[in-house]
């Protein structure tokens, strides 16, 4: 028998960037919020002397634990899905802070031209250029009404970066100046401004100076040791969720925190929600959390498999294209090319976010007129800091074993560098999440089942990018330039990017979304659900910066919501 709690203004359901920022902001108003997070507390005194790559990049020790909760997948609906029995193509986050916590600090604003796609689209290329199956639509929002919650975002996360040449407006600059110029970023830099492109200093969520944000918390200076991706941070010197928006909720005394609670429904009655049901991994308790208002602040998987499991929404059917749950499931590709240097470079030192960025390739920067694809990819090059069990680069024509393998990759190691090409991807009907009907958790839930494949609009951007990618890093004075191989069908193995997207999308019509452009749930008023899965589509960036926007958007249609009800659009 599930024991029944005292009800509270808000409960969120995940603490990571999204969790802790509706938290913040709802607490700092007044609201009574409780964080129900499944994974375990963790801060930065827990990752003092981090630096052990197998443990943390190889073994994920901050990940999901795969044998309680995975997916399955399947390529297309006539294949049987499969439980993905290890970290693979994605890394699932786990524990206060969320994927946060171990994330590389790649912060950027998504360009107008991801707003309105569709709309744009056919207004420049007839609306014949979109291909049939896929399913663009605009977000029922615009660049200029999202660019405050950028802002709010950044100033948040002391964000340390320069302007964007191609990007959208900025109402202000980034609040710290960019991370260093090194040798290595001035290679790229010149090779693309050679070539006439716009590269700029990549914005950072690993800091270039010490600050102190609006809300009073402080973030370090980073030390570019070169542990960012999957690793926490020791210094306090990368903005993380447990360093900035959970500390400034735990001091109003209106938020409370509760770790290993795992929530399996969202209770609801009628066109309310009045609660959520969870579970203590630790003693196996079932709690009851009422609340005026639930928010899902979840991995991007998690929300969509929370809601299905609850029943909430009409789950999104391929054979006809009705329905909105689980719809538009998205990924990204990544290209580039790899270039074998005659000189030692410091590849070995840097940080998650330490790079340069150019959007030339990038949405709608070029015409697209003759080209097989729509949308673009960021071109880049980033010095994170090479590891040695993850990192030996050897030319094509050295054997992957042995003598001559161990020679080569002891003088390649720091003689080799990456450009690559972050590529959008676009909805298709056949590219979806739903429910698995065979396999379940370790609660007796069904798993969330992927049905996903790369398009020949993947294709053919990825190659692309990997051609660009090429004749930059050619450029740059590379002796050897290896491009990155085409790409046929999706795997789920091996990693590929973590960026996830689609399957709770937004939008202005509850015909073809899931949330209306303030996150509210168009079924239940006091339901709001945010993250990187209310993308209609992904762009050629990473999305955190987008996903710490809508959770502020998100934050100020709940507190509206608590004064006001009813529904915000």
């Amino acid at each position: 028998m599930a024991k029944t709690l005292d009800k509270v203004d808000v409960v969120t359901v995940g603490v990571g960037w999204t969790g802790g920022i509706v938290a913040a902001e709802c607490a700092k108003a007044g609201l009574k919020v409780v964080g129900l997070e499944r994974g375990r507390k963790r801060g930065t005194e827990d990752y003092l002397r981090i630096h052990d790559e197998y443990r943390y990049a190889i073994r994920y020790e901050l990940m999901q634990d795969l044998s309680k909760e995975t997916i399955t997948f399947r390529n297309t609906r006539k294949e049987r899905a499969l439980p993905m029995r290890q970290m693979g193509s994605f890394l699932l986050g786990e524990g206060l802070g969320g994927s946060g916590t171990h994330w590389n600090g790649w912060t950027f604003r998504f360009l107008p031209y991801d707003f309105e796609i569709k709309s744009q689209t056919e207004k420049k290329y007839g609306k014949n250029k979109i291909k049939e199956g896929f399913q663009l639509q605009d977000w029922g929002i615009t660049y200029d009404e999202i660019e405050p919650y950028y802002d709010q975002f950044e100033k948040t996360a002391g964000i340390s970066g320069e302007a964007n040449p191609l990007g959208g407006k900025r109402k202000n600059e980034y609040p710290t100046p960019p991370m260093k110029m090194t040798p290595i970023l001035e290679k790229f830099k010149k090779a693309t401004t050679d070539k006439g492109y716009n590269p700029y200093m990549m914005p950072s969520g690993n800091l270039s100076e010490t600050y102190k944000n609006p809300d009073g918390e402080t973030i370090y200076a980073c030390q570019y040791c070169g542990f960012c991706e999957r690793f926490g941070c020791e210094y306090g010197a990368k903005s993380t969720p447990e360093v900035t928006v959970v500390p400034t909720a735990v001091k109003t005394g209106n938020f409370e925190v509760r770790t290993n609670s795992n929530v399996v429904e969202v209770l609801k009655q009628g066109d309310k929600v009045t609660g959520v049901r969870y579970i203590d991994t630790l003693t196996k308790e079932e709690f009851i959390q009422p609340a005026e208002t639930v928010v899902l602040t979840s991995y991007v998987l998690n929300n969509a498999k929370l809601l299905m499991i609850s029943d909430i929404g009409t789950p999104y059917d391929p054979d006809t294209g009705r329905g909105t749950l689980g719809k538009n499931y998205c990924y990204q590709i990544n290209a580039g090319a790899t270039g074998f240097f005659d000189e030692q470079m410091n590849t070995f030192m840097g940080a998650g976010a330490l790079g340069m960025y150019m959007d030339d390739f990038n949405g709608d920067n070029f015409d697209h007129s003759k080209e097989d694809f729509l949308h673009g990819a960021g071109i880049w090059i980033v010095q994170s800091g090479t590891r040695p069990i993850s990192s030996n680069p050897v030319p094509p024509d050295v054997p992957l074993w042995g003598e001559e393998f161990k020679k080569a990759s002891i003088h390649y190691y720091t003689r080799t560098l990456f450009v690559g090409g972050q590529g959008a991807t676009l909805p298709h009907r056949e590219n979806y999440l739903s429910l698995d009907t065979t396999y379940k958790d370790a609660f007796g839930l069904p798993l969330l089942q992927m049905t996903y494949n790369f398009t020949d609009q993947d294709r053919a951007l990825h190659q692309f990018a990997t051609d660009r990618s090429a004749e930059i890093i050619k450029e740059m004075g590379a002796k050897e330039v290896v491009p990155s191989n085409a790409i046929s069908d999706y795997d789920i193995v091996p990693y590929q990017t973590t960026h996830n997207t689609g399957g709770t999308i937004m939008g202005s019509d509850p015909d073809t979304s899931v949330v209306n452009n303030y996150l509210q749930h168009w079924d239940a008023d006091n339901l709001f659900v945010v993250g990187a899965g209310n993308f209609p589509h992904n762009s050629g960036y990473n999305p955190t910066g987008t996903v710490g926007a809508l959770a502020y958007r998100c934050a100020e249609g709940v507190i509206k919501y608590s004064k006001n009800g009813g529904s915000l659009v």
